[in-house]
């Protein structure tokens, strides 16, 4: 750092905090720490007596922290977030609008281990709604090296990040197997549960089909559905490895290529997920949806409902975080399930 005129500072940098006083009125810092000294600065600097500075030395091919938090926002933002202005150093981003909040974890990785830079964000694969927070960044130093935000911009290449996608499947239909929902016998009580977390995500269930255990009116049942042209077809009910639950296998006998059918996640082992050759998703949902607040379903639909396409190792990489504790009160999703 090294001292200068007041009059001299302007685009200059502080060292430190300037306190002002202004009897039974104000006393708190009036310029912070890392604060770009303006013209207009100039004559409340003076008035507060302080006829010199210290200010940091500028440097070629050194950074303010504020231009550095600058940089890093725009390598993690895309166009669906909104970006706070830069306070302290620091710039935080929030959601636009509703939808699913994708990280990439290994470039996220990559930046965060050069040296004196951070970017820190909620999980990955989540649903998030409108004004949610989505990250924060900064740099550790008030200045940093130049060539360190280079690296950190050689990492992004052009792609953010981060990635917010709006929901965008719109219209679902459900088929409730099982002879003795289709009988009468007992009242359907999966669907409703079906219905509230669809409008979670503005999702409609605009068809709903009840048929009995057997396998070719599954069959046929799936393919009525697919001719409503839904975006989404859930089917319940008979997911079991019971001699008389033919769903799973209905639904590979419609002509659905099969991502997986289980998952290693507590609730919810049995779930299935399966795409029609025009990318239309197919799910078969487990008892457990009907009953547990949090289970496999709940993370997977922000994909679903953002018509993400999931793959085998999407599940595989449940493992970790897909037990549910079965806590005396639900918290979810402000919990460690699916984290």
């Amino acid at each position: 750092m090294k001292l200068i005129k007041t009059e001299d500072a302007v685009g200059h940098i502080l060292c430190h905090d300037m306190t002002q006083i202004i009897k039974d009125e104000y006393k708190g810092a009036r310029f912070k720490k890392g604060h770009i000294v303006t013209k207009e600065d100039i004559p409340v600097l003076l008035s507060m007596g302080k006829e010199n500075l210290f200010v940091w030395e500028k440097k070629e091919g050194m950074l303010h922290e504020n231009d550095a938090a600058l940089i890093l926002c725009d390598i993690c933002k895309n166009e669906y977030m909104i970006s706070s202005d830069v306070s302290e150093g620091k710039i935080e981003l929030k959601a636009e609008t509703d939808g699913l909040f994708l990280v990439d974890t290994n470039r996220l990785n990559k930046i965060n281990s050069i040296d004196e830079i951070m970017i820190a964000t909620r999980k990955g694969n989540t649903k998030v709604k409108k004004g949610d927070k989505l990250c924060g960044t900064r740099v550790i130093p008030l200045v940093i090296d130049e060539e360190k935000l280079n690296k950190a911009k050689a990492v992004y290449s052009g792609k953010p990040i981060l990635e917010l996608i709006p929901f965008t499947i719109k219209k679902a239909g459900v088929i409730t197997t099982g002879n003795e929902v289709h009988s009468g016998r007992i009242e359907d009580k999966f669907t409703p549960v079906i219905i509230n977390k669809l409008k979670e995500y503005s999702i409609d269930v605009v068809d709903h089909i009840t048929v009995d255990d057997n396998c070719e009116n599954i069959v046929n049942a799936i393919k009525t559905m697919r001719n409503k042209k839904v975006e989404l077809i859930l089917c319940t009910g008979g997911m079991s490895v019971d001699p008389d639950d033919n769903t799973p296998g209905a639904i590979k006998k419609s002509g659905a290529n099969i991502v997986t059918y289980g998952a290693p996640v507590l609730p919810g082992a049995m779930f299935l997920l399966g795409y029609f050759d025009d990318d239309v998703p197919i799910v078969g949902l487990p008892g457990c949806v009907m009953y547990a607040k949090a289970t496999v379903f709940d993370l997977v639909l922000p994909r679903i409902a953002a018509d993400v396409k999931l793959e085998k190792n999407d599940f595989v990489t449940m493992g970790e975080g897909g037990l549910c504790l079965s806590c005396g009160e639900c918290t979810y999703p402000l919990c460690p399930f699916g984290k």
